[in-house]
């Protein structure tokens, strides 16, 4: 088996290929254990003609490198799925053979990466972070424009008139659906007026914007690829939607370093254009190690869960066993914060997967209720929502050093609580 020409592409070259492509090349040989030696040859040609693979391409940093290494993809006859040229990289799909051709062929190649699965990851939760009081003060987020990117956005009655554009990678469509749920509740968490619950199910920020960015599926997966997209696309349209917020409640197993890693490249990239980021620490505790990527980014909001019990009595409040725990794989201390992530009541999707498959989870008509980093995130980028209201000039560095300056601390390890608790009326006031 070690002398079949993968298998010694996979050593001569691994220094360009990350673990899981290099996995996918190796594991091509499996079924070969099962077949005579002297088909394996026959056999060997023909995998590396007909299996192709989804890859993210990224090429050395400069114009000439990114156009050049563009070209030599394109003369192999291999469609180019996505190009992002501000970090440098595109997707694509390849034949072994032809990933074979290109990598000893393109002088311009960094690394290759394998195009992975990425997927999903308030009537006590609002004033359990004191958005309540800040409201009434009359910071509501309104002006400011959150980009959910997600499963899509249900014109819920509760964000009537704020959905000021959508974008699907998904299935192409133009008008605001979600086919899954998980991003019309998200889009609640954040910003739900309370209008069908006469304001008791409400966000945070309940007149800010959103714009929906639909990168996963109907049944809540999607690729690397398709996530980089959609936040790039976040970064090209940032000035024409005004786009301050970007909230991401998925993500998948960290398995490299954040320097390493495409998608907190790009997220770092929406950061370093002005764009605040907020992203789930992930639902793999209560285990340390666990926190997911893009949440290993050491620029970007990192959000982990807390059980308030439904209470806005802080006494018993208790982490979720749940949220994800630090360090990162790099040992970066993570999560940044805590927000109300169990039993949060939010926005329902009328027919979507989540609201055929899990009918006892209806709260009445329009309403639905979920447990996750996934409903903590975008609980924090709405309270994100109301500092910028309050002082637009802030950077996003300003903006979380507030956010995380007015955490209320637990007492727990920092890899547990980050900074603590998020309370955004001690925040406003740093």
């Amino acid at each position: 088996m070690f002398g079949f020409s993968v298998i010694q592409l996979a050593r001569k070259m691994g220094h360009k290929l990350d673990r899981e492509l290099r996995r996918e090349l190796v594991h091509l040989y499996h079924p070969f254990r099962q077949v005579p030696c002297f088909l394996h040859r026959p056999l060997d040609n023909i995998a590396k003609r007909t299996k192709k693979l989804p890859v993210i391409i990224e090429f050395e940093k400069s114009d000439d490198a990114f156009v050049c290494g563009l070209a030599d993809i394109k003369k192999l006859e291999s469609k180019i799925v996505h190009e992002f040229q501000s970090i440098s990289c595109c997707a694509a799909k390849l034949s072994i053979k032809k990933l074979e051709t290109l990598l000893g062929n393109c002088k311009h190649i960094k690394k290759i990466y394998y195009d992975r699965e990425m997927s999903v990851l308030l009537d006590a939760a609002s004033p359990s972070i004191h958005a309540k009081a800040v409201n009434d003060t009359g910071l509501t987020g309104k002006d400011v424009t959150i980009a959910v990117v997600d499963t899509g956005i249900y014109p819920h009655k509760d964000l009537e008139g704020r959905i000021v554009a959508f974008q699907d990678f998904v299935n192409k469509k133009k008008d605001p659906y979600d086919d899954n749920g998980h991003g019309t509740h998200c889009a609640g968490d954040a910003a739900g007026s309370g209008t069908a619950s006469k304001g008791k199910y409400k966000g945070p920020a309940p007149e800010a914007n959103l714009v929906g960015v639909k990168v996963l599926s109907k049944v809540g997966s999607g690729s690397l690829s398709t996530v980089i997209a959609g936040v790039n696309w976040c970064i090209e349209n940032k000035e024409k939607h005004s786009i301050d917020i970007v909230s991401m409640s998925l993500g998948s197993q960290a398995s490299q370093s954040a320097e390493e890693d495409p998608v907190v490249k790009i997220v770092e990239k929406a950061w370093d254009n002005g764009i605040v980021v907020c992203v789930a620490a992930g639902n793999s505790g209560p285990d340390p190690k666990t926190i997911g990527s893009p949440g290993t980014s050491p620029k970007v909001i990192t959000v982990g869960a807390i059980n308030d019990q439904d209470t806005t009595d802080r006494a018993d409040d208790a982490i979720a066993d749940f949220s994800s725990r630090g360090p990162t794989i790099d040992g970066i201390v993570k999560p940044d914060i805590l927000t109300p992530g169990v039993n949060i009541i939010s926005l329902r999707s009328p027919g979507s997967l989540l609201d055929k498959t899990n009918k006892s989870s209806r709260v009445g008509k329009d309403y639905f209720s979920l447990s996750g980093t996934s409903m903590a995130t975008p609980i924090c980028a709405g309270a994100t929502a109301l500092i910028i209201q309050n002082n637009p000039d802030l950077s996003p560095d300003q903006i979380k050093e507030q956010l995380l300056s007015g955490a209320e601390d637990l007492g727990l390890p920092p890899n547990t609580q980050g900074k603590g608790y998020l309370n955004i009326e001690k925040a406003l006031k740093q």
